[in-house]
């Protein structure tokens, strides 16, 4: 059995929003959702192709309403982050993987 310690610093929030994932090492995006997200991390699913490990740098895109881009003046929000977390414990039950990221 393995005792996990919380190591977060900062409350989470239940947000399930589309995302876009850039990871350098693929060349490409790859779709997922948020599950919940915090001023200094977000925990997201992706496919369970998607070829990410812990320690990548990768390039979050979380895409605004129409509305929000015009008030906003973007159409996206984009954050960097650090893969600390991939957990694929799920897989036969919905083909995803979970993947904790902390914000740069």
């Amino acid at each position: 059995m393995q005792t996990l310690i919380e190591q977060r610093t900062d409350s989470r929030n239940k947000v399930t929003w589309p995302v876009s994932v850039w990871i350098p090492q693929a060349n490409r995006f790859f779709n997922g959702r948020s599950c919940n997200i915090s001023k200094t991390g977000v925990f997201i699913t992706l496919p369970l192709t998607t070829p990410i490990q812990t320690g990548h740098t990768v390039e979050l895109n979380f895409p605004r309403t129409e509305s929000l881009a015009q008030e906003k003046g973007q159409f996206a929000r984009i954050k960097c982050g650090k893969v600390v977390r991939v957990d694929r414990n799920n897989l036969l039950e919905n083909a995803e993987i979970g993947v904790g990221i902390a914000f740069n």
